[in-house]
């Protein structure tokens, strides 16, 4: 997706800024990728920050790509996204534990898929919540379809632990998640250009949150991570 378009879809849900990322993990497919995101970053200043999604199987390569991401390419890299299911790596495994380390050490957060696939439950990803309590680790999807539930009590036991609200259908699982763990807890996502920005928020306004939560949710809390990154 051009980076032109994910700004027109930005604007057109009345997003002000948004976080880019590849759908494959580095170094597999392109090992040019974190410069591909950069660039595409660099051409949107405030608008396009980027998280890296990077293979926890590379060893110290792995470690060396997110080390640069996040001390370079004009600051535009502001966290870790990892998806078990294309890595085939638990979330719990000496790999990913020291990427997600290594992401706290620069006050970034680090961003799982977290849906109904093998590895990417809730229980699963409180492994490294566990391992981790430094970090700030976020549930995407806070569960999916079926794991939501399970998403918020597991949050519940880790508060280093926030949800994410992409690609989960229910409005009233984030009310839920909301009342249960504060609504500095819950962050907005699009999980775009697979869903709709526009659509995403409105199931967050759906949700019948109020004033402040919503703010909070919509973008504040965003906001906020991506500052703390050093």
């Amino acid at each position: 997706m051009e980076a032109e378009l994910c700004v027109r879809r930005l604007d057109e849900a009345g997003i002000d800024a948004g976080i880019a990322m590849t759908i494959t993990d580095w170094p597999e497919v392109n090992e040019g990728s974190l410069e591909l995101v950069a660039e595409a970053c660099a051409g949107y200043p405030g608008r396009l920050w980027a998280f890296a999604r990077i293979h926890p199987w590379y060893g110290d390569r792995a470690l060396d790509a997110l080390e640069r991401a996040l001390t370079g390419y004009g600051g535009c890299y502001k966290g870790l996204k990892l998806h078990p299911v294309t890595t085939i790596d638990h979330p719990a495994s000496v790999g990913t534990i020291r990427l997600i380390r290594k992401a706290a050490e620069h006050g970034a957060p680090t961003l799982f898929h977290c849906g109904d696939e093998p590895l990417t439950t809730p229980l699963a990803i409180a492994k490294a919540a566990e391992a981790c309590p430094e970090a700030r680790i976020i549930l995407g999807h806070m569960g999916g379809y079926v794991h939501a539930d399970e998403a918020i009590e597991t949050a519940e036991r880790f508060p280093n632990l926030i949800l994410e609200t992409s690609a989960m259908p229910y409005p009233d699982k984030i009310r839920k998640a909301v009342e249960r763990l504060g609504p500095e807890r819950v962050i907005y996502g699009s999980d775009g250009p697979v869903c709709s920005p526009r659509i995403e928020v409105e199931k967050v306004r759906l949700a019948g949150l109020s004033p402040e939560a919503e703010r909070l949710v919509l973008g504040e809390n965003a906001r906020r991570l991506i500052e703390a990154v050093s």
